[in-house]
């Protein structure tokens, strides 16, 4: 029975530490932009740029800290991110020019990557095999409501305090989860001489697990859905006078998530990936549509649940997929490949979707958004679906 147990210390633990990274990550997405603007007169662009290029930093930590954290160790990587991140939390107090800022924003992005990357593979090992999707699942609610509570603790501080108070906040969650992590009691692999001698070199598989890029290649896509939403539903909802219903948009989402994931996790387990998997796309699709329609503010509400349906199971499933396909020895890089590629479809999606908005409008961008989700069930089908639906039941367990 202790075999398959999920709700163990270790997993526990591991799960809020995700948390408290994730909750500062959104925390600081959601109002640097209005600091920069404030603080600093920056012009939109610059403001954007400065919540945005955190996602940069990420992604390239992801990187380096994927193909190394079996040879570093899996402890000492998270270690070096908590340290990294409480350091570079401290630096906010000090900045006085953007530039300051911009950099900043970078290192604080790089530093959780490199936890961030720690975390999703310490729980890629805590969590039985035989509950890998409702493990998963599970751990996937830390960055769901880390999505939900982050943004309205900013604004609420905001409104009744000084920005500063956003960093210290940020600062004392993550000394707790730092803390509370060094109790961790995480099995480590030691990679063979053969291993170790392939990962001096640059080759592509040093930085990405080649068996996740097709579900991988979906997330850039998924991402692409998301970051409509995260970057552009507040100038949306004010163009039709929903702003103050749209606030409650990601409170909705993250119940959604929270209701449903012990269902989605238990049916990825028993039924296989393609159960969860469709109708999460379709699901994504409807939200987005529902979005392109709104002009009340149940539509508004109603699209985060379709959109907690589609993207929260996605991201939990998406990653789940990654980890069942890849060998064991390379879980780290293929969380972080899945995670890269969904990143840089949030990342990069502000920019290029920004550049639709003047042609189609944002009721055009949602009906677009919608459309690329519908394809996105048929981009499944052929680069990882069909082979799925073929596999013996046996290996779906």
């Amino acid at each position: 029975m202790d075999s398959t147990k999920l709700w163990t210390k270790d997993f526990v633990i591991v799960s809020i530490a995700n948390f408290f990274l994730y909750f500062t990550f959104y925390l600081l997405m959601s109002t640097i932009t209005v600091y920069a603007s404030d603080q600093f007169h920056a012009s939109p662009s610059i403001a954007g740029l400065a919540s945005g290029i955190f996602v940069v930093g990420t992604l390239i930590a992801r990187l380096f800290a994927g193909r190394s954290i079996d040879r570093v160790g899996r402890k000492k990587m998270l270690n070096i991110g908590f340290v990294s991140i409480l350091i570079v939390t401290c630096m906010y107090f000090f900045v006085n020019n953007l530039a300051i800022l911009l950099l900043v924003r970078f290192l604080n992005g790089a530093a959780l990557g490199v936890a961030s990357t720690a975390t999703g593979t310490m729980v890629a090992h805590i969590i039985p095999n035989e509950r890998r999707g409702e493990g998963t699942g599970y751990y996937a609610l830390s960055t769901t409501l880390a999505a939900a509570f982050g943004p309205y603790s900013g604004m609420f501080l905001i409104g009744h305090a000084s920005f500063s108070m956003n960093f210290v906040l940020c600062l004392v969650l993550l000394a707790i989860s730092f803390i509370a992590s060094l109790f961790l009691k995480v099995p480590e692999i030691a990679p063979t001489p053969d291993e170790l001698s392939k990962m001096k070199g640059f080759s592509l598989d040093n930085f990405f697990e080649p068996s996740v890029f097709p579900i991988a290649a979906i997330g850039i896509f998924v991402g692409l859905g998301y970051s409509s939403i995260l970057s552009f539903l507040t100038s949306y909802t004010k163009e039709i006078n929903l702003m103050d219903v749209a606030s409650f948009f990601f409170i909705v989402y993250a119940a959604t998530i929270l209701l449903s994931r012990p269902f989605t996790g238990r049916l990825f387990d028993r039924k296989g990936e393609n159960t969860v998997m469709y109708p999460a796309f379709l699901l994504f699709a409807v939200g987005l549509f529902l979005l392109s329609q709104a002009s009340h503010g149940y539509s508004i509400l109603l699209a985060g649940v379709f959109v907690g349906l589609g993207y929260g199971t996605f991201s939990s499933s998406g990653q789940a997929i990654a980890i069942k396909i890849s060998p064991r020895q390379r879980m780290g890089l293929a969380t972080s490949t899945f995670f890269i590629f969904l990143d840089a479809g949030v990342g990069v999606g502000p920019f290029l979707l920004g550049l639709l908005i003047p042609l189609s409008g944002y009721r055009g961008l949602y009906g677009i958004m919608s459309s690329v989700l519908l394809a996105c069930t048929v981009l499944y089908y052929f680069l990882h679906g069909r082979k799925a639906a073929e596999a013996p039941k046996s290996l779906q367990a």
